[in-house]
This record gives structure tokens, C-alpha cells and sequence, in this order.
């Protein structure tokens, strides 16, 4: 059995530097992401059409359940190194990549279906006209190319993640998706269309996976493949199962709303539900992003027993989703009107209810979203994967019935998800605190009180958002901020006041001061 180094056992950096330094990694490549999205879609927009952009954006939705259907046997390699990342048996380590790639040749039959099936459905579902028949099919067809591809070169990545070392491709990401977009916005200014940019995305994984490739081989003494045993292999096969179900459901979850206004109402539509959503979704990816890349350290405490440590590692970082949901969310409220009307134009805005009701959805989903990683952690998913099924399949039915038959549009569609949802929202912190040693009441009762704040905050900004207009005053300053540096003024005015209300309003005295110290130890190292 090969031993590993001492430093790497039991690392000198502590879980506080290295989560600090991973979430450090993971802003900063989020960073270069939103910068390239905002450059970008306009330019889709603009070289693609109404229509076409929104086909593309159904069809990249899309690409996301291809992605499921190639086994996710990646995610449960990464669990896998998280929960033994301090273990020296670097033999079994190398059989758990084997067993990944074992699990992608056992779906891949799948995947190559239901890549076929897509051709072949999707334009008739969506109804495309005949001269977009083509170009929808080779672009489907791309896109399912650039899963079956992702399958393996995401290896490399997913061990950095597992092993704690997300940090250690720090600024390479960022690059990597500043390349991705230069070669998206090549692909639209040479006239390419749809199918250039789904090349585009293929070129994109294939370098990111040689770049992920050589990092992992400085950085982790014991990347490598080795044969997997049977029981490896039975084992992530069975995992991969009820991670294919859950990618479905995080699918639906996160995407199953353009799928519900593309088929029951109109692609048009979803050009417009999706650039109002851009902020908001921008934020529940950002949440995701920086707890998705902390949470091996949370499975690291897991799996040494220290439920205690973790219990309080949790609080906090729901605590600090909630101060970021509540303060970005009354931000968007109140400005996120003129960030359309600056960026694409006025006509691309849903309206100050749909925006207040996607704030709503967004902000429900983020913390199913942390619940879901703690759980994940435990490797025993099955129940979280049923009840997701359960309720997703609630939500997107509600939403397509309020939808097509009462034609509510984005608000139906709001409506829909968040009442779906709300069965996940209560069944995921049971199951968490079931892990943890949490009582279900005590999670309830710790949840009134922000909850209050926050709906409080965004009563205050919708109040002042419908009837400042209305005042001669409000509605001169409002005139003075429509711009870009009017807008960075504005928010960050709101941002500062809703910081401190919510910050002293919502969060217990013992909260503040562990979200403190903890801050204070990230700036100390």
C-alpha cells in the first residue's frame, strides 16, 4: 500500500484557509464567468435574434439532462475523495477513478440514445420552423458530443475538488472561461450561429480538460487509474443511479422553467423571462458555486465524526447565504428594471411582480441547494433523490397548469415552482438534521426570525419601487441614476442600508459573531 506524505495526511493549512482559499478560487473564476455572460449575451441577442437566442438557451437547458443520462459517476468520485481525503491508501484512491471511467463506458449506450432521441424530439416539441430544422438537429447533436467528452476530461477536476485542492487552480478557470467566451463571440461575429457556438462549448471542454489535466498531476501525489474491483464498480454504478436522478431533478429545478414557458407558451417569452432573470440566477449560482467548493472540507469533519464542528460550519454558511440571498434580493428588487433596460432594453423586462417572485424561487432553491450538498456528503442519498422526484415533478406540473390553461405566464410559472418546492424545502432540513443532530423544531425556530427580516426588506423595496415613481422627488433622483455609474451608486447604496438592517435585524447576537470571527480568520490567513 503506497503512503502518502505526512503534509498531505494531515495538511498544515487548516479547513478555515483552505475554504477560505477554495471559495477565493471559485469567486474569481464566477467572476470571469458573469463578465463573459454580460459581455456576451447581448451580442447573442443582437447576432442570433429574439428567436434564436432563446432556442439556444432551451437547448443548453437541454444539454443539462443529456449531461445526467452520462451516469454523473464524476460527482460520486469526488464525494468518494472527500469523505476519504485523509486516508493514505492511494491504490483504492486510483481504483475509484477506474471505476468512474468504468461507470461512463456503462452509460454511454444512454447517453448516445438519448442524444439521438433529442434530434429527433426537441424541434418537434418546440415546434422550430423549417429553416431552423437543421440547425437545431446539428446543434443537439453537439451538444450531446460535448457530454459524452465532459464525462471524462471533468476527472481531474472533480479529484482537485475531492481532495480539498479547489484552490489550486486558482486564475486558470477564470482564463479558461474568458477563452470560452472569445470563442463564443468569434463564433457569432463570424455568422456561425447556433451550431458555432455549440463548437465552440466542445472547444472549450477539451481545452479546460488538458489544462485540469496537468494540474492535477503536480498536485495530487496519487492521480492515476488503476483496475477497479467488482464491488468498486457495483458500488459507484449503484451511486451513479441515484445521481443521474438527482441531476435530473436539479435540471428540472434549475432549468425546468424555460422548458415549462418554451412548450406552453412561447420562445419569445423565455428571451425575456430569462435576461430578467439574469441577476438573480447569477446569484444563486454564486452561492452555489463558493458552497459547492467548501463543502469537501464539510465532508472532511463528517467523515472524522466531528458532528459538533460541522453543526456550526453549517450554521454559518447558512447564515451567510441568507445575508447574501436578502441583500442581493432587495437590490435586484429595487434596480434590477434599469440593469435591463441599460444592458438589452426595456422591453426585455418581466415586471416588478414576476422579479419579486423569481427573487422568491431563486432564494427557495439555494438552500434546498446547501441542504442537498450536506447530504451528498453521507454518500446516502435515496431518500433526497425520491422526495426531489416527488416534488419537482409537483412543481413543473402546477406551473405548466397555471401556464397553459390559466395563461399566467412568468407569475404562474413562479407560482407553480415555489409551491412544488416548498415539499423539499421542509423534507431536506429533516434529513439534515438527522445527520447532524439537529432538532427539526430547533431549524424551524432559527428560521422565523430571518425570514421575517427578509420579507420585511422586501416589502420595503417593492413599496418604495411602485410608489417612489409617484413622488416628484424619487422620481427626479431615480431620472439622475439611469446610467451605468448611476446604477453602481444606487446599488451600492442599498446594498450598504440593507446590509446593516438585515445584518442586526436577522441574525442572532452568536450568529454575528461567528460569521465575525470567522471573516476576521479568513483576512488573518
Amino acid at each position: 500500500m503506497n503512503q502518502c506524505k505526512s503534509s498531505f495526511i494531515t495538511p498544515s493549512k487548516s479547513l478555515t484557509k483552505r475554504a477560505s482559499l477554495n471559495a477565493l478560487a471559485s469567486i474569481i473564476d464566477y467572476g470571469a464567468r458573469v463578465l463573459v455572460e454580460f459581455v456576451i449575451n447581448p451580442l447573442l441577442v443582437a447576432g442570433l435574434g429574439n428567436y434564436l437566442y432563446g432556442l439556444w438557451r432551451i437547448l443548453w437547458r437541454l444539454n443539462g439532462y443529456m449531461d445526467a443520462a452520462g451516469g454523473r459517476s464524476a460527482q460520486v468520485l469526488k464525494w468518494a475523495v472527500a469523505k476519504d481525503q485523509t486516508l493514505a491508501n492511494y491504490d483504492d484512491k486510483r481504483r475509484y477513478v477506474g471505476g468512474t471511467v468504468a461507470v461512463w463506458f456503462l452509460f454511454l449506450p444512454l447517453l448516445t440514445m438519448l442524444g439521438g432521441v433529442l434530434v429527433w424530439l426537441a424541434p418537434i416539441l418546440l415546434e422550430v420552423p423549417e429553416e431552423f430544422l437543421l440547425t437545431t438537429q446539428l446543434t443537439i447533436g453537439l451538444l450531446a458530443l460535448n457530454v459524452v467528452l465532459f464525462g471524462l476530461v471533468d476527472i481531474p477536476r472533480v479529484v482537485l475538488q475531492g481532495e480539498n485542492l479547489g484552490y489550486k487552480r486558482m486564475g486558470l478557470s477564470a482564463l479558461l472561461v474568458l477563452a470560452g467566451g472569445g470563442l463564443t463571440v468569434l463564433a457569432v461575429i463570424q455568422g456561425l450561429g447556433l451550431v458555432g457556438v455549440a463548437a465552440a462549448t466542445i472547444a472549450t471542454t477539451l481545452i479546460s480538460g488538458m489544462v485540469f489535466l496537468g494540474v492535477v498531476r503536480r498536485q495530487v501525489p496519487w492521480f492515476g487509474i488503476a483496475r477497479p474491483t467488482r464491488e468498486i464498480t457495483r458500488r459507484f454504478y449503484g451511486l451513479s443511479g441515484w445521481f443521474v436522478l438527482w441531476k435530473i431533478v436539479s435540471q428540472l429545478m434549475l432549468a425546468g422553467d424555460i422548458l415549462i414557458l418554451g412548450i406552453f407558451d412561447s420562445v419569445v417569452l423565455v428571451t425575456v423571462y430569462t435576461l430578467t432573470k439574469y441577476v438573480p440566477e447569477t446569484l444563486i449560482r454564486l452561492v452555489g458555486t463558493v458552497v459547492f467548493n467548501i463543502s469537501p472540507g464539510l465532508g472532511g469533519i463528517i467523515g472524522a465524526g466531528n458532528l459538533e464542528k460541522a453543526v456550526n460550519v453549517r450554521g454559518e454558511i447558512m447564515a451567510f447565504t441568507w445575508l447574501l440571498l436578502t441583500v442581493a434580493g432587495a437590490c435586484i428588487l429595487l434596480w434590477n428594471q434599469l440593469f435591463v433596460q441599460l444592458w438589452v432594453g426595456d422591453s426585455y423586462y418581466a415586471g416588478l411582480i414576476p422579479t419579486l417572485l423569481i427573487i422568491l424561487l431563486v432564494a427557495q432553491i439555494t438552500f434546498i441547494r446547501n441542504d442537498a450538498n450536506v447530504i451528498d456528503l453521507t454518500l446516502n442519498i435515496r431518500t433526497k433523490v425520491l422526495i426531489g422526484v416527488l416534488a419537482e415533478t409537483l412543481a413543473l406540473s402546477l406551473a405548466a397548469l397555471l401556464v397553459s390553461r390559466y395563461g399566467m405566464g412568468i407569475v404562474g410559472l413562479c407560482i407553480g415552482s415555489i409551491a412544488g418546492h416548498s415539499i423539499i424545502s421542509v423534507v431536506y432540513p429533516f434529513l439534515v438534521g438527522q445527520v447532524l443532530g439537529i432538532r427539526f423544531y430547533d431549524q424551524v425556530k432559527g428560521a422565523l426570525r430571518p425570514v421575517i427580516v427578509t420579507l420585511l426588506l422586501l416589502l420595503m423595496m417593492l413599496g418604495f419601487k411602485h410608489y417612489g415613481e409617484s413622488y416628484h422627488q424619487a422620481a427626479l433622483v431615480l431620472e439622475r441614476l439611469h446610467s451605468w455609474p448611476g446604477l453602481v451608486v444606487g446599488v451600492a447604496a442599498t446594498a450598504m442600508v440593507v446590509s446593516v438592517l438585515a445584518f442586526y435585524g436577522g441574525l442572532s447576537s452568536r450568529q454575528r459573531s461567528g460569521l465575525i470571527k470567522r471573516l476576521q480568520a479568513v483576512i488573518k490567513r
